[in-house]
């Protein structure tokens, strides 16, 4: 319990650091996280003997086209670079030609979902910091990043202690056996209940729009939490590494950001 605690202090407080500090900061750390998911989005498959991603070639292109997005967005580089990643996602089939791999587009999909899965969300996350005052701007604002993780670690505790002392009834037994309607329940309330007191510090938004984020964040973040858990039993694996002791990998921490990002930056698109 003391190891799994000072982990995610640790993490924690690297990702507050890292989004407060400034944009290319949040860039290089949001890179860090995606470039060491990818790689952990691969090694589910070791146990497999039918599925062979194309490991190296995948972090790279997932590396280039998160950094690329990213610079794009601060407005470094022109947007026609984003030309230099795309490529690199279509050469993943000619690259599957010359492996002799048994089951080739099985590699070749393993290979291009592990990219889009991890970078696609990690590059939308990035570009929130650029909403301001009811629009994306080319000004950098830590507050709705910020706010964003902060919904969802609240989500995450409010509903382990709620399924902890109140689950009955459950959700999706199949795939996660501990998590409970009553949990997801909590999760949402206490969720909403911080999207409050977020409203009142983090002026970027008004209430209404952080009630609306929050609740996307729980309901959305906890379905990317089941569906990793989905991914995982369908491998046979537990955890998607152990870089983070007490936590498994960095993956398994971050499952949950990575559907609800989409949901999030649809919604703020659709209402600057």
């Amino acid at each position: 319990m003391l190891t799994r605690a000072i982990t995610g202090f640790l993490f924690i407080t690297t990702i507050i650091a890292g989004i407060y500090f400034n944009a290319i900061v949040a860039m290089c750390l949001f890179s860090l996280i995606a470039l060491i998911s990818i790689n952990e989005f691969y090694g589910l498959t070791k146990k497999s003997s039918t599925i062979k991603p194309i490991k190296f070639w995948g972090a790279l292109t997932g590396l280039l086209l998160i950094m690329i997005s990213c610079l794009i967005i601060l407005k470094i580089v022109e947007f026609k670079f984003i030309v230099i990643p795309i490529l690199m996602l279509f050469l993943t089939f000619f690259i599957e030609l010359y492996r002799k791999k048994e089951n080739p587009f099985i590699n070749i999909s393993y290979t291009i979902l592990g990219i889009l899965y991890i970078v696609i969300p990690f590059v939308m996350l990035f570009h929130l910091g650029f909403y301001v005052n009811n629009g994306f701007t080319n000004n950098y604002s830590f507050q709705i990043i910020l706010g964003f993780f902060i919904l969802l670690w609240v989500n995450d505790t409010g509903a382990y202690l709620a399924g902890r002392f109140f689950g009955k009834h459950k959700l999706f037994e199949r795939i996660s056996p501990n998590k409970t309607w009553e949990g997801s329940i909590g999760g949402t309330l206490v969720t909403v209940a911080g999207a409050y007191i977020l409203s009142i510090f983090f002026t970027n938004l008004n209430l209404t729009n952080w009630v609306v984020l929050s609740i996307l964040v729980a309901v959305f973040g906890g379905l990317g939490d089941l569906a990793e858990s989905m991914l995982k039993r369908s491998l046979g694996v537990k955890d998607s590494g152990k870089l983070l002791p007490g936590h498994g990998g960095v993956l398994d921490r971050i499952d949950g950001l990575l559907l609800s990002v989409p949901f999030v930056y649809s919604y703020l698109h659709l209402i600057s």
